[in-house]
């Protein structure tokens, strides 16, 4: 099989803008990305709007696309990537551009749910701790999933989902396990261009999700599981801590 990973990158991040340009030990965070998966896919590109992006990709030798400013989300610039680099793979995996610490890993068992040839999207769970504090549970910004006996997920909400009954709220990670969702996806190519064809569900616009239009519209979502954490960079607060994480790992 062969795996494409394509990484969005947009310039006009709304709480945090340049964000791909911005340093982390010495190197952009987009640098970091490509680096991180440019060794465990059979080839890698960013996609992105911005000439500024571009030439900072290119600077390091990375592959890039040019794609349209108007997009929804990057599952959209991802289509319109897939399409312009023109040639035939398996599966093409959405890596976020501001997950400068994915790991090898994570990659790998994201490629693995495609072992099946029934699978058409997949992504990553990582399962709450007791050790993590209930107001990590309730971020709304770090999405629950719940899953079938199949791995394959059943919702996915900023909520926390499950309600526990009867339970009181500080018991609820020391008697159910419950799951993060890691925002990297996998699609088979065809798949991938049909649900950018889908408009907007009324579950995605009410948590604004845009993977809640694809279980509306009747695709499943295979989920593979990881034990290894992620720091995503949204703010500059968050790239003060990636830099202390980069300096003590």
């Amino acid at each position: 099989m062969r795996f494409l990973g394509i990484i969005p990158a947009r310039y006009a991040s709304t709480r945090f803008p340049g964000k791909p340009l911005a340093l982390l030990g010495g190197k952009s965070v987009i640098q970091r990305v490509y680096e991180q998966v440019a060794d465990i896919l059979d080839d890698v590109y960013v996609a992105t709007d911005d000439e500024r992006i571009f030439e900072a990709v290119r600077s390091f030798s990375g592959k890039v696309v040019m794609t349209s400013c108007k997009h929804r989300s990057g599952t959209d610039r991802c289509w319109e990537a897939y399409q312009k680099i023109g040639e035939q793979y398996d599966v093409v995996i959405n890596v976020q551009g501001d997950e400068p610490f994915i790991t090898a890993g994570q990659i790998r068992t994201l490629m693995e749910c495609f072992s099946h040839r029934q699978i058409e999207i997949a992504t990553l769970i990582k399962p709450f701790t007791e050790s993590d504090s209930l107001e990590t549970l309730e971020n709304p910004n770090s999405p629950k999933v719940v899953v079938n006996k199949e791995k394959h997920a059943l919702y996915f909400s900023r909520s926390i989902i499950p309600y526990l009954r009867n339970v009181d709220k500080g018991e609820w990670l020391k008697v159910h396990t419950y799951y993060k969702h890691i925002g990297m996806y996998g699609f088979r190519p065809e798949v991938l261009g049909e649900i950018t064809l889908l408009p907007p569900s009324s579950l995605e616009i009410a948590e604004s999700l845009e993977q809640l239009r694809w279980l509306e519209n009747g695709y499943r979502i295979k989920v593979g599981t990881t034990t290894e954490e992620t720091i995503g960079i949204d703010t500059p607060e968050d790239l003060e801590r990636a830099e202390l994480y980069l300096k003590t790992r």
